[in-house]
């Protein structure tokens, strides 16, 4: 069966609704109410306050397809299925339906007739094999075998492989079974299913989360059961069409189209043509994403500048003239034109999207310069290149070991190639370690001191509007963790000391009268006829969470929140500065 992306992610949502799921919409790449992690990597990401028993506006079943990145997987670009950014079609269930109903919806979606229609003779699956904290997952087989799995497809694997969460040290999680699909088209699937042969490749991944570690290392039973479910919108598109790799389909081959027009060096690289094409799609969906993420030194800023400069080393292995063509911007243009139906939001952004890949490459072109001149430095002083100074290019000037390499033969020196990836090996533990000590957050983050600050924002909104005495003051974006609050709001100048006592002196007003902070759910356009403030011109679901605090404040917002302004504490401001042109930021704590 052929079927283009658009139209499984159609078909999808389509097929849950007729299940009584309400269909939701995509939420930011930038997660808006978890610091743990500095980018969406899931279509859950953004459920997590209702997984963990928060009710949600749309009900108890949810499903949407939800755009994701995962860093984790860069090294892996390059081969036939794996990407840094890509679109992940879910289905949820907050303490309503579990195993029986999400494996046999996800048999029906695969093998129905009216729906993918695909072969479930080309089907497998693996289930949770068990270990001290939790049983063998001998439910979840049973439901596949009563579907007609044979059982010689269907394998148990340890926690490692079918075992979800929590993503931090505490939280719900649970046992998962994952679904393959033999994607060699000229040859009958084994009757015997071997998880580690590459040409089974999974596709769609259910969740039961059933169970919550606690902080002692301990599985309790939850009370509230949910199922998470992804289902990887390139991968079942390749299946869907025969290929072989999922760079072959509509949802790639447009830009590579123009990477090959660019770069006609490319049709002899896969490999740097593909990485190229991922990076890119990673790089204008972050940028065009709500909050105006721009290449920097730290955090979503870091990845964003590391994905355009790959791209422009690797552009220039393929003997692109950067002086001569925008590359990034004209690759761009056809990214946003793939995906501005799904992704208004590419569209309205498109010139900051522009202007800012325009302003890293005229960077990349200078921290190249000055690269070249270190490495002649360093070959005049002694006719080589070691692996510390192959990895100071790579780290500070970004050169990939592939351009150095080339270098090093143009001047006839050695490279120490394999110093250098002693040096790189350790540079990528350090930033694994520092990584999980900085983003070990997650579910866990959805603690009592979250929640106040949460709350503190919505204060803080009003006061300044009040204080400022102007009206068209909104969020233009906020990072919580539980040590304090980063709000940023538009305005043209810096605020003066006066103005920041009163500001922090409302919002402690605020606090000392124990207003109750009530919820409500209700359509957009009802919120709106309340008054109610929205943090981003965009797309809402059909219904919202209002949070009214009071006569004071009344906002759209899907974070924790605590049940009395009385529960806040002291509110302080530490900051005020610029965060970007005609935004301010402010940063406080709670006392």
């Amino acid at each position: 069966m052929t079927m283009k992306g658009s139209e499984l992610k159609k078909k999808y949502l389509e097929f849950f609704k007729s299940k009584g799921h309400v269909i939701i919409g995509s939420a930011p790449l930038v997660p808006e109410h978890d610091p743990s992690v500095l980018f969406t990597t899931a279509g859950m990401h953004p459920l997590v306050p209702y997984l963990m028993g928060q009710p949600h506006p749309g009900g108890k079943r949810l499903t949407n397809f939800q755009k994701c990145i995962r860093t984790q997987d860069i090294d892996e670009v390059g081969d036939n299925t794996h990407t840094t950014f890509f679109e992940m079609l879910g289905n949820w269930s907050l303490g309503d339906y579990f195993k029986k109903e999400a494996i046999t919806w996800s048999h029906e979606f695969l093998t129905s007739k009216d729906w993918l229609n695909l072969d479930i003779k080309r089907l497998a699956v693996t289930c949770f094999e068990g270990d001290n904290n939790a049983p063998r997952d001998e439910e979840a087989a049973s439901i596949w075998k009563g579907l007609g799995m044979p059982e010689s497809r269907i394998v148990f694997l340890s926690k490692k492989d079918n075992w979800w969460g929590p993503p931090g040290e505490i939280g719900p999680c649970g046992p998962d079974t994952e679904m393959f699909y033999w994607t060699p088209n000229d040859k009958s699937a084994p009757e015997v299913f071997d998880s580690t042969d590459k040409r089974w490749v999974e596709i769609w991944n259910n969740v039961f989360m059933e169970y919550n570690k606690t902080i002692d290392g301990t599985f309790e039973t939850l009370a509230q059961k949910n199922v998470d479910t992804g289902l990887g919108v390139e991968r079942v598109t390749m299946v869907l069409q025969g290929k072989q790799n999922i760079f072959d389909t509509e949802l790639f081959q447009p830009i590579i189209k123009k990477i090959k027009e660019i770069a006609p060096h490319s049709v002899n690289n896969q490999k740097y043509t593909r990485i190229i094409t991922d990076h890119m799609r990673a790089a204008v969906f972050i940028l065009g994403d709500k909050r105006d993420i721009v290449p920097g030194k730290i955090d979503q800023g870091y990845v964003l500048r590391r994905y355009i400069r790959r791209v422009l080393r690797y552009l220039r292995l393929l003997d692109v003239n950067l002086f001569e063509i925008d590359a990034t911007v004209e690759i761009a243009k056809i990214i946003i034109e793939t995906y501005k139906i799904d992704y208004p939001e590419l569209e309205e952004k498109k010139e900051f999207i522009f202007r800012e890949l325009k302003k890293e490459e005229d960077k990349f072109q200078s921290a190249l310069d000055n690269g070249l001149k270190e490495f002649e430095k360093m070959v005049k002083k002694d006719k080589k290149i070691s692996g510390e100074e192959a990895f100071l290019l790579f780290q500070s000037y970004g050169f990939p070991i592939e351009m150095i390499k080339e270098l090093t033969d143009e001047a006839k020196v050695l490279l120490d190639s394999v110093g250098f990836m002693k040096e790189y090996n350790k540079h990528k533990e350090l930033s694994r370690i520092g990584g999980e000590q900085k983003f070990k957050g997650g579910m866990s983050e959805s603690s009592e001191k979250t929640k106040k600050f949460h709350t503190a924002t919505h204060l803080l909104n009003e006061a300044l509007r009040q204080v400022l005495k102007d009206s068209n003051i909104k969020q233009k974006g906020s990072n919580i963790t539980v040590e304090r609050l980063r709000f940023d709001f538009n305005f043209h100048r810096k605020l003066t000391k006066e103005e920041l006592n009163k500001i922090e002196d409302l919002v402690n007003l605020k606090i000392n009268e124990a207003i109750p902070v009530e919820r409500y759910d209700m359509t957009f356009e009802e919120s709106k006829k309340l008054g109610a403030q929205a943090e981003f011109k965009t797309k809402y679901n059909e219904k919202v969470s209002v949070y009214k605090i009071g006569f004071f404040s009344v906002e759209v917002c899907g974070g924790p929140h605590v049940s009395n302004t009385s529960e806040l504490g002291y509110f302080k401001i530490q900051k005020e500065e610029s965060s970007a042109a005609g935004v301010r930021r402010i940063k406080a704590v709670l006392e």
